[in-house]
């Protein structure tokens, strides 16, 4: 997608392996960097509207709970934005919300589909929300529709450095480390392998092994965070793209929960 940023040439949604000259944003300011606009504009280009009431965006649970950056970003988004040097779009009203919130409504909007024995999630329950991201994973406790933001937090031992460890578990083994970009796009196609120096490297067992090493780490920050509450949580809802790296993790760390995911994590 082209879009511009400032009047510069962007182009959006480039599998991240193939863009050169280019590095991917991993900070607590991505939300104030051009890439990041450049997304944003791409996404209102694909929703085909020139005039939007409503724009809902997240933050990472630690970011979400400064307030003067949520302002800050509610500030970006409203307004008129030139997307391309022929079109704008209007933005009147932004919402921002704690990242795993979205994963949580995705969920709860899912459960009329198939009623498959699952704890029908309402007002009453205590849900916790795991969002294992790219840059972040992030956790947020809801009791009485409410968000708990003492029992909500963020980590940065996410994906992108579990896929960083399994590149140096690669290259302990055959000689040659392999990209974070590559692994993701390899995972993301539904490879089971790639090739490396000419020859073929089954990647399951490099991902379970960096898996083990972190996503323990993470369980343990999680079980912290919740001591403060009087009651456990009812049920535990597991979104984002890397909730496969940290579905046994999280598990072992509830063994009396149940983990449920929505059909498709990644969105």
């Amino acid at each position: 997608l082209h879009v511009t940023v400032d009047g510069k040439p962007f182009i959006a949604g480039v599998s991240s392996d193939r863009a050169e000259m280019w590095e991917r944003s991993l900070h607590a300011d991505y939300s104030k960097t051009e890439s990041y606009k450049a997304l944003f504009h791409a996404g209102l280009l694909l929703s085909e509207m020139s005039e939007i009431d409503v724009l809902v965006t997240g933050l990472p649970v630690s970011q979400y709970q400064d307030e003067a950056r949520r302002k800050l970003l509610e500030q970006q988004f409203i307004g008129k934005h030139q997307i391309t040097q022929k079109r704008s779009v209007n933005v009147a009203q932004v919402k921002v919300i704690a990242q795993p919130i979205g994963g949580l409504f995705d969920y709860v909007n899912q459960q009329g589909d198939d009623d498959n024995g699952d704890l029908q999630i309402d007002d009453e329950a205590r849900v916790l929300v795991v969002d294992p991201g790219f840059f972040s994973l992030d956790w947020v406790l809801v009791s009485n529709g409410q968000l708990q933001r003492q029992s909500s937090g963020t980590s940065v031992k996410a994906s992108s450095v579990l896929l960083e460890q399994a590149g140096i578990f690669i290259a302990e083994e055959h000689g040659a480390k392999v990209s974070v970009e590559t692994l993701e796009n390899a995972i993301r196609s539904g490879k089971e392998s790639i090739l490396l120096m000419g020859e073929r490297v089954e990647l399951a067992p490099f991902l379970k092994k960096a898996s083990e090493t972190l996503s323990s780490v993470t369980a343990t920050s999680i079980q912290k965070a919740l001591r403060v509450e009087s009651m456990s949580p009812d049920v535990i809802v597991l979104v984002g793209g890397g909730s496969s790296f940290f579905q046994q993790a999280i598990q072992e760390a509830f063994p009396r929960l149940k983990v449920v995911t929505p059909k498709n994590p990644v969105l």
